[in-house]
């Protein structure tokens, strides 16, 4: 393999980040701005950005699905809740060494820290007490999450780019990149220590980059099932299960900075399991649900689903006549504003015109 330098990259900076068979070269502080002393990450920027895409996909499909948002939000905000406690304890749970010394560092998240797996996991947990306790029916509600986490797993992953993170081995294919934080994090945790199994100087896979891509193709095929494969409530969670395992199985595979149990990598373990466990969930769920026929319901077409949007949408009517009221009421007080300085501007006329008048009889 050629090293970075042979492809005309040499001695580069902290922050420089290149892929030499593109002719990319870019240079980006993860820094993006800061606030009263406080450093805003790119990292946490990228994340919010997918968390709203994700929510704003995710509030226009519920109402096909049968649920009304207002009480679904209250789920969601738990969910996000939920999803990054989730990703942080996860993370720290596999790299307990490095945060045992100062228990401080745990709530630094800023350059990074967190594990989609934890986060998918915590925010199932939270997410779902909170949609049982708002009676929101979790089965359809999975079915949007399940497509809203690849909307923000796919933006997201690009704050392991600007962070230098989340890269794999050694390669010279077309795609391969380097940075300075690559090199540096390759010498430190491999070369120092007599490993050259992967080489600081040679360019490496751009993981982040094929797990992006991954989840945004997943999102667009997900979406297209939402609307004319769907068969049953919870399908197209399962399928995102499946979907995202399978491609993270192999990724996992060429990642150096993989979380491990032993020899094994844990995200490659729990991507099998996720695989073989959607698969066969698919398989038994669908043949059941096609052995019941027209008995099988969707929960949009059910009564329940039915009489729960018909109570928002007369609430939201209701809410919009008080709104109308509200409105009427503001320009009856307008207009009884604009009639009574009007009067008094004419009776100051009059009383005007008399006193002139009064004046020439005189």
């Amino acid at each position: 393999m050629s090293t970075v330098e042979e492809l005309g990259y040499s001695n580069l900076d902290f922050n420089q980040i290149v892929f030499p068979k593109l002719g990319i070269d870019v240079t980006i502080n993860p820094t993006a701005f800061t606030v009263f002393g406080v450093e805003i990450q790119w990292y946490g920027i990228l994340i919010t950005v997918g968390l709203l895409l994700a929510m704003l996909f995710g509030f226009r499909q519920m109402r096909s699905l049968g649920i009304d948002p207002d009480r679904a939000i209250d789920a969601v905000i738990g969910g996000i809740i939920g999803g990054l406690v989730g990703a942080r304890l996860y993370y720290v749970a596999f790299n307990w060494d490095e945060f045992s010394g100062d228990l401080l560092l745990i709530l630094n998240t800023r350059s990074g820290g967190l594990a989609i797996y934890g986060g998918i996991i915590g925010a199932l947990l939270v997410g779902g007490i909170v949609a049982k306790l708002r009676k929101v029916k979790l089965l359809p509600l999975l079915d949007i999450v399940g497509i809203c986490f690849l909307i923000g797993q796919g933006v997201g992953r690009w704050g392991n780019f600007i962070n230098q993170e989340a890269f794999g081995s050694n390669t010279d294919s077309l795609l391969c990149m380097s940075g300075g934080r690559i090199q540096e994090w390759i010498a430190s945790n491999y070369n120092a220590m007599g490993d050259y199994s992967i080489d600081a100087n040679i360019a490496v896979h751009p993981c982040f980059l094929y797990e992006s891509v991954w989840c945004l193709l997943g999102f667009a095929l997900l979406a297209v099932a939402l609307k004319k494969w769907r068969k049953f409530d919870g399908q197209i969670f399962l399928m995102y299960i499946g979907w995202y395992g399978f491609g993270r199985f192999f990724i996992e595979g060429l990642r150096t900075d993989s979380l491990m149990i032993g020899t094994l990598r844990v995200s490659q373990v729990l991507a099998a399991i996720c695989v073989v466990a959607s698969v066969v969930m698919l398989i038994v769920f669908g043949f059941k649900v096609k052995r019941m026929g027209s008995d099988y319901v969707l929960y949009c077409n059910s009564k329940e689903s039915k009489e729960l949007l018909a109570e928002a949408d007369a609430r939201l009517e209701a809410e919009y006549q008080k709104k109308l009221a509200r409105k009427a009421k503001k320009e009856a007080k307008a207009t009884e504003a604009a009639e009574s300085e009007e009067t008094a501007a004419e009776n100051n006329t009059e009383a005007k015109q008399e006193d002139e008048n009064n004046g020439e009889s005189d």
